[in-house]
């Protein structure tokens, strides 16, 4: 969050002077996710004195987020422990209805779409995360592919559109060659991928990828890539102005998975030559520059350890 924006108090609080007039202090923080997620954005909205608010499914009435917040609201109602949290209508009108200011969408669920966003800038309410431009732009996994193309960016074999049915599948599989691997074109967090070894099995898993990418982003579409076993998963965080300055703040090694979901994040990486982490940490800003980025966020990577190749992913 920046400062300015998301983390002063009400112009009237003591101690503290009067805001600017085009800045609209935060007071009332929602976080559309559940869980430990929504619980760590309520701790931080909390130091920052601000009320928070929670929603949560019917099948989550007891979960621990919910009384976490300082109000709870009910969305998604009959609509299942997934769609609920995907309800971007019955969400915002939630907002608007208990006087939201801003809404945090967490990581997962609806954190990388851009109809959500859109629907709180229309309804008066800050999206906190990136505009729905850029999430257009790098939530379509495959659009990002192209944009680190475009730019000198290295990455690895695989599909330039997301992918809906089988022909055009095998199709790309044939032409890119096992092992690869299936990813959710409009998500992360290790949801909708799936490593297939052999031609015999990417229908099934193509099938179990699709399934869980809508349950979990509410979108079937998934791209495929190839799949490098024995390789080093790093991540670079950046932080871009609204002026254009772009910075990284280094990487991390996220390589202990499970599920192809961190485990452990190790900062900062080790094992590697330093002229490597610099080519890694440059092209970040490089890619975030490109397109203006105005948020913090993340840019992962591929180290392979058998060729000391390095992919954007």
């Amino acid at each position: 969050m920046s400062p300015s924006r998301h983390g002063e108090e009400a112009s009237d609080a003591p101690g503290h002077a009067a805001a600017p007039a085009d800045i609209r202090p935060f007071r009332k923080l929602m976080a559309a996710n559940r869980s430990e997620i929504a619980i760590r954005i309520f701790r931080a909205a909390t130091e920052l004195h601000l009320r928070t608010v929670a929603i949560y499914a019917q099948e989550d009435r007891f979960a621990m987020h919910r009384f976490k917040a300082d109000e709870a609201y009910l969305v998604g109602q009959g609509k299942g422990p997934v769609a609920a949290y995907l309800d971007i209508e019955g969400i915002v009108a939630t907002a608007q209805e208990k006087g939201v200011d801003a809404i945090h969408p967490g990581y997962g669920f609806l954190s990388e779409n851009a109809q959500f966003a859109r629907a709180c800038g229309a309804a008066g309410i800050v999206f906190i995360g990136p505009r729905p431009e850029l999430l257009e732009m790098m939530g379509d996994k495959t659009a990002a592919r192209a944009l680190a193309q475009r730019i000198g960016v290295a990455v690895l074999p695989g599909t330039e559109e997301p992918l809906t049915d089988r022909d055009a599948a095998l199709k790309a599989a044939k032409q890119i060659g096992f092992p690869l691997i299936i990813k959710a074109a409009f998500g992360g967090g290790g949801r909708g991928m799936r490593v297939v070894h052999k031609s015999g099995e990417l229908a099934d898993l193509l099938d179990e990828a699709q399934a869980e990418a809508e349950r979990a982003f509410g979108n079937a579409a998934v791209f495929i890539e190839k799949y490098i076993p024995n390789a080093k998963h790093l991540e670079v965080q950046i932080l871009g102005d609204q002026h254009g300055n772009v910075i990284h703040l280094h990487e991390r090694d996220c390589s202990v998975q499970r599920r192809h979901q961190k485990v452990i994040e190790v900062a900062p990486s080790f094992g590697l030559p330093k002229t490597v982490i610099r080519e890694l940490c440059n092209a970040a800003a490089r890619m975030a520059r490109e397109i203006r980025y105005d948020n913090a966020g993340t840019i992962e990577f591929l180290y392979d350890l058998d060729t000391n190749e390095w992919f954007c992913i």
